[in-house]
């Protein structure tokens, strides 16, 4: 899994059958001190109620596919958790 910050929304007309109602979002990686690293990426929404602004966590490839319903849809990263606090101890 991965931290992120969610940057914006991506509206796409044309999707496969399966990505109907889904919700893609730009996600910023971030490091654990929250510092942004590499390039934002496109991930769907798996818990519905991540927006621009949200702190969240995201997995990649085959778990991003594992993650929506319905499974295995066409996705290369999912949003699978909102995140409350980081608490980093050396």
């Amino acid at each position: 899994m991965k931290l992120g910050r969610v940057r914006g929304t991506v509206v796409a007309t044309v999707r496969d059958p399966g990505m109907e109602g889904m919700k893609l979002l730009v996600v910023q990686p971030l490091d654990a001190s929250e510092t942004p690293t590499g390039t934002c990426v496109v991930a769907a929404d798996a818990v519905y109620q991540a927006g621009p602004g949200d702190l969240v966590y995201f997995v990649a490839s085959r778990e991003a596919a594992e993650a929506m319903q319905p499974r295995f849809v066409p996705v290369d990263h999912a949003i699978v958790g909102i995140v409350d606090a980081v608490d980093v101890s050396a």
